[in-house]
C-alpha cells in the first residue's frame, strides 16, 4: 500500500481520507441497494450484511453510516425532500407560489435518473406496511420543517423561529407527505399524466395551505 503524506509532511501508511462528497455518494449508493433489496425480498428478510455486499462496502462501513438497516433508505428519500426545498428557495417575489411550483417543480421521480425515481416511490409505498421504514420517512419529513420555516420566514422578513412559520412549515410538510403517498399508490403506474396531476396537486395544496394560514396570529 502506498504511503500517504500527512499535513505535517511526514508520510503515513493507509488509505487517503474519504472526502465528504465521496461519503455522501457512498451513502446514496448504499441507499439504492438497500431499497432494491427491501422491495425484492422484504425488510425482515434483508440483512445488513446483504446490503453491504450488494453495495460493495464492508459491514463496518455500513454501520458507521447508518444506525439501522431501515435508516439506509434516508439518503435517497432525502433527494425528494431536498428537490422541493430548492424550488421553494427559488420562489421569485413577483410570482404567486402556485404559478412558481407549476413552472419550476420537477419531482425527483420525473428526473433523468428514472431508477432513482422509481426507487423513491417504491420505498414510500413500502412505508405503508413497514412501520420501521415509516418512522425513518416521518423523521426525515419532520427534520425538513426547519428549512421550510426558514424559506417562508425569508419570504416574509420575519423570524423562522416564530410559531406562525413553524405551523406553516408543518402544514406544508404534511401536504407533501399526503400528495406523495397518493402518487406512490397510483394503480396505473407513474405516467406523464399522473406526474402532471401530481405537480398540480402539490402546487394547489401548498398554495392553499399557505393562503389559509397567512396572517395567522398565535401566542
Amino acid at each position: 500500500m502506498e504511503d500517504v503524506v500527512a499535513e505535517s509532511g511526514a508520510p503515513r501508511r493507509g488509505r487517503p481520507p474519504v472526502s465528504e462528497e465521496q461519503r455522501q455518494r457512498q451513502r446514496l449508493e448504499i441507499s439504492r441497494h438497500a431499497i432494491r433489496l427491501f422491495a425484492a425480498q422484504g425488510v425482515a428478510a434483508t440483512s445488513g450484511e446483504q446490503i453491504a455486499k450488494a453495495a460493495g462496502v464492508s459491514e463496518r462501513t455500513l454501520w458507521r453510516y447508518f444506525p439501522s438497516k431501515e435508516s439506509c433508505i434516508a439518503p435517497l428519500l432525502a433527494t425528494m425532500v431536498d428537490a422541493f426545498q430548492e424550488v421553494l428557495r427559488a420562489w421569485p417575489p413577483e410570482l404567486e407560489l402556485i404559478e412558481h411550483l407549476r413552472a419550476a417543480y420537477t419531482p425527483v421521480f420525473d428526473s433523468s435518473c428514472d431508477a432513482d425515481g422509481n426507487a423513491v416511490l417504491s420505498v414510500v409505498r413500502m412505508t405503508h406496511d413497514e412501520p420501521a421504514l415509516r418512522a425513518v420517512y416521518l423523521v426525515l419529513r419532520e427534520r425538513a420543517e426547519a428549512t421550510l420555516a426558514e424559506v417562508l420566514a425569508h419570504r416574509s422578513g420575519l423570524s423562522a423561529d416564530s410559531l406562525e412559520h413553524r405551523v406553516q412549515a408543518a402544514a406544508v410538510s404534511a401536504v407533501l407527505k399526503a400528495v406523495v403517498d397518493h402518487l406512490s399508490l397510483e394503480k396505473g403506474g407513474v405516467t406523464t399524466e399522473a406526474l402532471d396531476a401530481h405537480r398540480d396537486d402539490i402546487a394547489g395544496a401548498v398554495s392553499g395551505v399557505l393562503r389559509g394560514l397567512s396572517g395567522l396570529t398565535l401566542s
